[in-house]
């Protein structure tokens, strides 16, 4: 008997591809590991890492509440968040291709931080990064329905893959942050590549979502 709380087969992995587009995008996060590890060595970065991996699951645990909460006060008010939400990737979209990425690792001399302070640094950066507050909030509910009564389960467990699909992506990023810093400032062409994949695929996440609840 398959388990209430995991979404079906093609929800999964349309939520696959856009956890690892979305990690594989340069952001405030990335600059922050690629940046600890190169001036303080990996343990800082892998700290940071593990500061906004936190942080990613305190906003999870923050969706299901809030959207568990509006989908019993309100579906039409779910529905209306959900049009939001596609019309924010749109948005997204649209920035990534018009202003790009922001990729700017910074290898600073000082003196040596503190596991707990880069781990905090790294929730830091993740909680108070306003993007990341908008893009939860709209992006994990357009993988549940508001009639579903495991919607809560399923978006903790959407959320918890997020991290897991994460971690590969970011944990080479650490291991190899002197030549992944290199490669990225050598090669900007790789960015805007990302950058237009980030663009088509929520593109089409968004399009899919104004289709759907057309119908």
């Amino acid at each position: 008997m398959p388990c209430p709380f995991i979404p079906d087969t093609t929800t999964l992995i349309q939520f696959a591809i856009a956890t690892v587009i979305l990690a594989i995008t340069p952001g405030p996060d990335m600059t922050l590991f690629v940046s600890r590890t190169l001036s303080q060595g990996r343990a800082t970065g892998f700290a940071s890492m593990a500061g906004a991996l936190c942080g990613t699951l305190i906003h999870t645990t923050l969706v299901v509440v809030g959207v568990s909460a509006l989908i019993v006060a309100s579906p039409m008010a779910f529905f209306v968040l959900k049009i939001f939400g596609a019309g924010y990737l749109v948005f997204l979209a649209w920035q990534a291709i018009t202003k790009g990425s922001a990729f700017s690792p910074e290898k600073k001399t000082g003196p040596q931080i503190s596991l707990l302070r880069s781990w905090a640094a790294g929730l830091g950066v993740n909680l108070l990064n306003p993007k990341i507050i908008l893009f939860f909030m709209t992006f994990l509910p357009q993988f549940v329905s508001a009639h579903d009564p495991n919607a809560p389960g399923k978006l903790f467990f959407l959320g918890s893959m997020f991290i897991v699909l994460s971690i590969p992506v970011t944990v080479p990023m650490v291991l190899a942050a002197e030549k992944f810093a290199a490669a990225m400032k050598a090669s900007p062409r790789v960015t805007r590549v990302v950058d237009y994949l980030f663009a088509g695929v929520f593109s089409a996440f968004a399009l899919k979502i104004l289709t759907a609840q057309a119908k």
